[in-house]
C-alpha cells in the first residue's frame, strides 16, 4: 500500500507508516511545533488557586508574562497553562526523566523546577526545537532510526540528546549511555537512542 504523507505546517513530511509507528501522541510532541497554547490563543488560562507570584519569561522564543501559583511546578504550568503537552508528566518525581526541558539552555527535570523560578530566564520544551519548516536534527535522527516504540518518553529523551550533544559529551557509546542514564525508556528503545544520537551530533558539529 503506498504510504500517503501529511504536513504539519510546512515541516518535513512525515509518511502515513511514521506517523503509525511513532504513535499520534509522541508525534505532536516530538515533531510538530506548536505554538503557545491558551495564552497565545486568547483562552482564558484555568484561575489559580493559591498564592501567586508575577512571572516574565521566554518560553520557546515567546515572551510570556503571568501570575503562578506560587507552588506550581513548571511542568505544570507548562502542560496546564501554557498548553506545551509536549513535555510529559511520567513519574513526577524527577526520576524518568520524560520532563526534560531547557531552562537557560540546560536540561532539567521540569517536575521537580518551581514555576516562579522562570522568572527571567529561557525556556524550551520539545515544541521549540524545530526551525520553520525544519526539523532539528536530533528530532530527524529519531525518525530515521525508530529510536521509540510508544513514544511517552521521546520528548525528554529529544531534550537530554540535545543536550548530551550541545555540552560535548557525546564523545562514544559510553559517554552517550551514561549522559542519557537519567531519561528512562521502559520499553526498551536504547538501541536506535544511541544510533539516533550519533548521526545528529555528525549534524550538529557540522
Amino acid at each position: 500500500m503506498t504510504d500517503h504523507h501529511c504536513s504539519h505546517d510546512g515541516l518535513s513530511e512525515v509518511t502515513r507508516r511514521t506517523v503509525l509507528k511513532v504513535g499520534a501522541g509522541a508525534t505532536a510532541a516530538s515533531l510538530v511545533p506548536l505554538r503557545l497554547g491558551a495564552q497565545a490563543q486568547g483562552a482564558t488560562p484555568p484561575p489559580e488557586s493559591g498564592p501567586t507570584t508575577p512571572v516574565s519569561f521566554v518560553v520557546n522564543g515567546e515572551r510570556v508574562t503571568m501570575d503562578v501559583d506560587a507552588r506550581a511546578s513548571l511542568l505544570d504550568l507548562l502542560r496546564e497553562r501554557l498548553a506545551l503537552t509536549g513535555t510529559k508528566k511520567g513519574c513526577d518525581h524527577g526520576q524518568c526523566g520524560a520532563c526534560t526541558i531547557h531552562l537557560d539552555g540546560r536540561p532539567v527535570a521540569s517536575c521537580l523546577t518551581m514555576a516562579a523560578k522562570v522568572d527571567g530566564r529561557q525556556v524550551t520544551t520539545i515544541e521549540g526545537l524545530a526551525r520553520g519548516g525544519d526539523l532539528h536534527p536530533m528530532q530527524q535522527a529519531f525518525i530515521d532510526h525508530d529510536a521509540l516504540q510508544c513514544g511517552y518518553c521521546t520528548p525528554g529523551q529529544i531534550m537530554s540528546a540535545v543536550s548530551c550533544v550541545t555540552e560535548g559529551l557525546a564523545t562514544d557509546p559510553g559517554a552517550i549511555r551514561d549522559f542519557m542514564s537519567g531519561n528512562i525508556c521502559r520499553c526498551g528503545a536504547y538501541v536506535g537512542i544511541l544510533a539516533a544520537i550519533e548521526q545528529a551530533a555528525g549534524v550538529m558539529r557540522g
